[in-house]
C-alpha cells in the first residue's frame, strides 16, 4: 500500500492511526471501512474506535501489554484489506426553523455574504451534508457539503452558552449542538431533534459516513414537531443512501 497511515501509540491505552491530512468523502470511505475492520477484529476485546476527519483512534480500557505486537497485528490487518463500499448508509431529513428567535447570527451571515437571509436559509437547505464524524459533545453532528457562499469564520468571542438544537457553521463546515453548551460557531437556527440520549442503543442514531438534509420549518410548526418529540410520537424521516 502506496498511502499506508501512520501507527503510532498514545500513552498505555491508545494507538492512533492517521491518513492523509485532508478532508474528503474518499477519504471517509476508507476510514470507516477500516474502522469497521477493526471492530470486527477486536470483537471480542474491550475497546472503542473512533474516527475523525483523517484518522482513527482505538482506545483500550485496559494498559496495552506489547504495544509492538499489536501495531504489527494493525499492520497486517490493513495489509490484507481490499476498500469497499460503506453499507447501511441512511439520510436524515432534520427540520430547522430559521426565524430571528433562533437564528442569531442569520443578519450577521446575510450582511457579511451579501445575501438575503432567505437566499442564506435556501444555500444551507440544498445540500445533502456528510457526517464526518461526531464529537466535542457526545452528539455533535461533524457535517461536509457547506456552500462555499456560506463559508464564514467562527466568533472571536465564543458565547457562554448555545441552546440545544443549535444549527452552527464556522469555516467550511456546519455542526449541530446536541445539547447547551458554550460555543464559537455561527448560530443560523434551531432543530428541535434529539440527537443523543444515553439511555438509547446507540445512543445517537446518525452516524459517520450518514447524510443529513435540512429542511426550513416555520415557529408554529417547530413547536408542534418539539410537542410530539416530548409525546414520542414524532418520526424522524430517513431513508437508505444509494451512494
Amino acid at each position: 500500500m502506496n498511502d499506508f497511515p501512520k501507527i503510532t501509540p498514545m500513552g498505555e491505552r491508545g494507538i492512533l492511526i492517521e491518513f492523509e491530512p485532508e478532508i474528503s468523502e474518499k477519504l471517509l470511505e476508507k476510514l470507516l471501512f477500516y474502522k469497521d475492520k477493526l471492530e470486527e477484529f477486536y470483537d471480542e476485546v474491550n475497546v472503542e474506535v473512533i474516527n475523525t476527519y483523517n484518522s482513527l483512534l482505538i482506545s483500550y480500557m485496559f494498559s496495552i501489554e506489547n504495544v509492538y505486537n499489536e501495531v504489527s497485528a494493525i499492520k497486517e490487518l490493513f495489509g490484507e484489506a481490499k476498500i469497499g463500499k460503506i453499507n447501511n448508509q441512511q439520510i436524515f431529513h432534520l427540520p430547522v426553523c430559521y426565524e430571528d428567535e433562533f437564528g442569531w447570527d442569520l443578519e450577521y451571515i446575510s450582511k457579511e455574504k451579501n445575501l438575503s437571509k432567505k437566499e442564506v436559509v435556501e444555500l444551507h437547505t440544498k445540500p445533502f451534508y456528510t457526517v464526518f464524524f461526531t464529537g466535542f459533545l457526545p452528539g455533535f453532528l461533524y457535517l461536509g457539503g457547506l456552500d462555499k457562499k456560506l463559508q464564514i469564520s467562527r466568533k472571536d468571542q465564543p458565547r457562554m452558552k448555545i441552546e440545544k438544537g443549535a444549527i452552527g457553521i464556522g469555516e467550511n463546515q456546519t455542526g449541530i449542538y446536541p445539547k447547551s453548551s458554550p460555543g464559537g460557531w455561527q448560530i443560523l437556527g434551531n432543530c428541535p431533534v434529539q440527537f443523543f440520549d444515553k439511555n438509547n442503543d446507540p445512543p445517537c442514531e446518525i452516524t459517520a459516513g450518514d447524510k443529513v438534509k435540512f429542511y426550513s420549518v416555520s415557529k408554529e410548526e417547530f413547536e408542534e414537531i418539539s410537542e410530539r418529540i416530548s409525546e414520542g410520537i414524532f418520526q424522524l424521516k430517513k431513508e437508505n443512501y444509494e451512494g
